[in-house]
């Protein structure tokens, strides 16, 4: 009962800290919030704005055709300023992607050829932004240019010459980055002086004036949190590595923001999540909550894993997310509004979900894992479940089991849906989040990663995918092409039937997912849509069509 009036207390205390922040009023009750994504890919748009509109907020999206897309990642940057704009005076918030804002995509902040002018005079939207609705809490979201490891890890989202020379790159910089932060042995030194004659110089020069570039459009976005513009800035980066060009950058912007605090400004591994981690911090600031994170980890490396696409320890990551939200880390249980649980593996590799060694046989770690989820939800604690065993998809055993023991309905968040900090600050957004709905919003918001993360990315994708070949037309793995369709159709099927395996479709109030579909809008297998039948016309019909 103590406990339960110093939180009280707490959240009182820092809802007088916003509402006498200058030129920052508490938000009235209208529960009104634009999102801008920073593409149109279903995860980063349209997924994550139902999952607020199902906790009874209004979420206010622009057009389709401003955000940027496979075909047009530059999109209409200009014309998303002058929509958020107009659109500012109806909100109590806005969760807004600089990526979309300055360079068109997060994939165009990557590839374009603006100059510095141009995206420095986008900025300043942001201070437009603020002017036509002072009230209205402004959270920004951005990208620190991430640094793929190889060429291949790049899979074309960068500019044309990473393809032959990333992996040189990445290792150029990583020594660079080495140097300042621990220095060079005698055969590192070397190995820098090769691979600055190895890597083309009109390359490598264009590679680092669009970062620097990059990096000035977050220095000024910090200065605009500075100056009360922007309510709060959260910069993140995936692709990341301890040695890198992007953590080099992190440290940089992270020592420039220092006299910001946490209230303000932070930085974290990982990017795609960070508009549903916002849109959270949004939500329990127009609660007036503070919603208490218990965390645990599967035994072994657990919290001091470095996983796949990461620079820091997965603990460090969890930690950030966390106030990212606007949560709080406790150490108790009994005090947690929301337990979250973390699979890893015992050694702490990140494995590939399409991989074959993604088994449904669970090992002694998953076993132990889910009796402690089991034990938890037995307490009746709020559980979510963060999966990092493998990158880009579920680990099957894992999955498997908590269906063996029927935990699949009574968890209140998960996500395994791509690098390992992504599906983390996923899961515990969702997790927070259901302190604001009921058992059947709650359902909602775990099929559709049940669907996506599981029964697509660890096992439909790699089968419809070997496939092919086998259908008419022409399309592979990374451009479906005129394949598109028949590859949807085939995946369509597989998810249907497992639905009615399991049983998903038996959740309470879910039964429309038994009619679930499945769509590549990016024409690529890597991600996919899952869509239910009141919202677009079948595969069926498309085909006939």
């Amino acid at each position: 009962m103590q406990f339960k009036y110093l939180k009280q207390l707490l959240c009182l205390f820092l809802m007088m800290i916003v509402v006498y922040v200058p030129n920052v009023v508490f938000a009235s009750l209208n529960k009104t919030i634009i999102f801008v994504p920073h593409d149109n890919r279903p995860i980063s748009f349209k997924q994550t704005a139902d999952n607020i509109r199902d906790l009874g907020y209004e979420v206010l999206t622009p057009p389709e055709e401003l955000l940027g897309n496979r075909e047009d990642p530059y999109a209409k940057p200009e014309e998303l300023s002058k929509w958020v704009i107009e659109n500012a005076k109806k909100a109590d918030a806005a969760v807004i992607s600089l990526d979309s804002m300055v360079y068109g995509s997060l994939v165009a902040s990557r590839k374009h050829n603006l100059s510095e002018d141009v995206v420095l005079s986008r900025v300043h939207n942001f201070e437009k932004i603020h002017q036509a609705n002072p009230n209205m809490k402004l959270y920004v979201f951005g990208s620190i240019m991430r640094t793929p490891q190889t060429s291949e890890a790049s899979g074309s989202e960068d500019a044309n010459y990473y393809a032959q020379y990333g992996t040189d790159i990445a290792r150029y910089t990583a020594l660079t980055d080495k140097l300042e932060q621990d220095g060079l042995t005698h055969k590192e030194r070397k190995q820098l002086k090769q691979y600055e004659q190895k890597i083309p110089k009109a390359a490598l020069d264009d590679w680092l004036s669009r970062r620097q570039g990059n990096f000035l459009v977050s220095k000024n976005l910090i200065d605009l949190a500075r100056n009360d513009v922007i309510t709060y800035l959260a910069l993140g980066c995936d692709d990341n590595a301890k040695y890198s060009q992007t953590n080099k950058e992190r440290r940089a912007l992270d020592n420039y923001g220092n006299d910001l605090g946490e209230l303000k400004y932070q930085s974290v591994a990982g990017i795609d999540e960070i508009g549903y981690v916002l849109l959270t911090r949004a939500v329990n600031n127009l609660q007036g909550d503070i919603p208490f994170v218990s965390v645990h980890y599967a035994k072994g490396t657990g919290e001091n894993t470095i996983p796949a696409y990461s620079n820091e320890p997965i603990k460090k990551s969890i930690a950030t997310h966390i106030k990212m939200a606007g949560g709080m880390k406790v150490n108790s249980d009994k005090r947690a509004d929301l337990v979250f649980m973390v699979n890893t593996n015992f050694d702490g590799t990140t494995g590939a979900a399409n991989d074959l060694n993604n088994v449904y046989i669970p090992n002694e770690n998953i076993i132990d894992f889910v009796n402690m989820v089991d034990e938890a939800v037995q307490a009746n604690k709020k559980v979510g479940i963060g999966d990092i065993t493998f990158g880009n998809g579920s680990d099957n055993a894992l999955m498997f089991s908590l269906y063996g023991k029927n935990l699949l309905d009574k968890l209140n968040a998960y996500s395994g849906w791509n690098t390992p900090t992504n599906s983390t600050g996923y899961a515990l957004a969702m997790g927070m989040g259901a302190n604001y709905t009921d058992r059947v919003g709650i359902l909602k918001m775990l099929e559709v990663r049940y669907l996506d993360d599981w029964l697509y990315q660890a096992n439909i994708r790699q089968a419809v995918a070997n496939r092919l070949n086998s259908m008419p037309g022409e399309g592979d793995y990374g451009n479906t092409k005129t394949r598109t369709l028949p590859a949807e159709k085939l995946a369509t099927e597989a998810l249907q039937k497992i639905i009615a395996d399991y049983g998903l479709e038996k959740f309470e109030g879910q039964s429309y997912v038994a009619d679930a579909q499945i769509r590549f809008p990016w024409q690529r297998m890597f991600e996919a849509d899952i869509v239910f039948p009141e919202e677009k016309v079948s595969v069926e019909e498309k085909l006939e069509k």
